[in-house]
């Protein structure tokens, strides 16, 4: 009998408050804090709230200070938020979260559209920001963006992300995230990078964040899974995508990836239920119909009983 290699359990990281709602015309912080509660009441153990980056560039996530206010509602979550600079990691670490997420990109064309900087230039501040966060008793997690493709330059050398890894491990940063940041890769092509990444990684937590936006994202999760990755960032709705790379469309949807790990026996502490309620307060907030296909159909379908005469 065939049998997938799979763990008992996984973690998953809901990144919809950030990463989903960054692209969205801004939503209203009452709105916002409705959708944290949503989602704090299904089981996620680990969510990004916000990111403390220029409000001029990020519009939509201008209010992170008056969000991280309120975290305190939900002491059973674990929270997080992304910074791109040292002013970043400082604002949030004042406004009391201390587990932060930097973003290094592995494409120098993408660096300088997201954050005005090269990759070394990004690398190099690593030190620094790793530095402030575990004085604050934090953690740091380096995403590497585009760790797969770059809308600009296209496929990223695989030794090129590995470097990054190695560098930011040694700069301090307590776990690596790999972004597939258009949404191109493939379950071969993942595989590939983990084994690259594992070699100069080993005994570190390494995450995946993979887009949807060509179909293959819940199977690039669970080629992930089969290869020891226990670290997942999903969105609730399918929500999301990076405004400075063009085609940067769709996160995995939560209930999707949650709706797979049941199916496979996976453990996630997740109730899928309570994120179809999620992905109802998170439509009513941005205004617009959720991409998941899940969230459209439904959860498992019940029996409808003999057909009428």
């Amino acid at each position: 009998m065939l049998q997938l290699a799979l763990p008992r359990s996984v973690s998953i990281r809901e990144v919809g408050p950030r990463d989903g709602l960054q692209i969205e015309a801004p939503v209203p912080t009452a709105d916002k804090l409705a959708m944290l509660a949503a989602l704090a009441a299904t089981g996620l153990s680990r969510i990004e709230a916000t990111s403390f980056v220029s409000a001029r560039a990020v519009p939509a996530l201008a209010d992170a200070e008056q969000v991280a206010q309120a975290l305190h509602q939900w002491p059973e979550v674990t929270w997080s938020a992304l910074v791109a600079s040292t002013r970043g990691a400082q604002r949030a670490i004042a406004a009391g979260i201390s587990n932060l997420e930097y973003v290094i990109s592995a494409s120098q064309a993408h660096g300088h559209a997201n954050v005005g900087r090269s990759s070394a230039e990004s690398l190099a501040l690593t030190d620094e920001i790793a530095t402030i966060t575990h004085e604050s008793g934090g953690t740091l997690e380096v995403i590497i963006a585009t760790a797969w493709d770059c809308p600009f330059a296209g496929p990223t050398a695989i030794a090129t992300t590995a470097d990054i890894a190695r560098e930011s491990i040694a700069s301090g940063a307590d776990a690596l995230c790999l972004g597939d940041t258009i949404g191109t890769t493939t379950p071969v092509r993942v595989l590939d990078l983990l084994a690259a990444v594992g070699d100069v990684a080993d005994g570190y937590d390494v995450g995946v964040h993979f887009h949807n936006t060509r179909g293959t994202g819940i199977a690039n999760a669970l080629a992930a899974i089969q290869a020891g990755v226990t670290s997942l960032d999903a969105s609730v709705g399918g929500l999301g995508g990076c405004p400075f790379a063009p085609g940067a469309s769709g996160n995995i949807a939560t209930e999707e990836l949650v709706y797979l790990l049941d199916g496979c026996g996976i453990e996630s502490g997740v109730d899928l239920d309570g994120l179809l309620a999620a992905g109802a307060v998170t439509q009513r907030a941005v205004g617009h119909d959720l991409p998941s296909s899940l969230y459209r159909a439904g959860g498992r379908p019940r029996p409808l009983g003999p057909p009428a005469k």
